[in-house]
């Protein structure tokens, strides 16, 4: 696996992310100052709801600005060598016990956004996710258990890079 390739394709992705959070909340703010927003009588709140929006929608674009900076580091000091343990930049394939695989990448930001990588989803986990803490440090063949919503899953580790 070409891992500067990934890692170049899932920076293409958190731009996207942090240029849609701009546009969304270019689009809140300009509805939080539109004339049509000014409350009519004290039980309009559409208004007040539209600034709620454009301040959330806010912090969403503070939030994916600071996970893009953090991620263009990383790539930027990235060194291609191969990982021997789970760590922040291993790219990561898990069986559970029924036989199902997923494809993870260890990040350090972005947890949760999956991408199409080579006609597989590749989903970025961080290692203060549940998944992301019990794989840590573990090697290639490791098998472990690990508590997602009271639900015990034991998955073996089959794929390091």
């Amino acid at each position: 696996m070409d891992k500067k390739r990934l890692l170049g394709h899932i920076l293409q992705q958190l731009e996207a992310l942090y240029q849609n959070a701009v546009d969304s909340a270019n689009r809140a703010h300009q509805s939080a100052t539109d004339s049509e927003s000014v409350a009519e009588n004290k039980y309009d709140t559409q208004g007040l709801e539209a600034a709620y929006l454009a301040e959330g929608q806010t912090r969403r674009v503070h939030d994916c600005a600071r996970d893009l900076a953090e991620f263009k580091s990383f790539v930027e000091g990235f060194n291609s060598q191969s990982v021997q343990c789970v760590c922040d930049g291993a790219f990561v394939a898990i069986e559970d016990s029924d036989g199902v695989e997923r494809q993870l990448f260890m990040s350090q930001v972005g947890g949760g956004l999956k991408v199409d990588w080579q006609g597989k989803e590749i989903m970025l986990i961080t290692s203060s996710a549940p998944l992301g803490r019990a794989m840590h440090g573990l090697v290639l063949g490791d098998e472990f258990v690990v508590s997602i919503k009271g639900e015990k899953k034991s998955y073996f580790i089959t794929a390091l890079s």
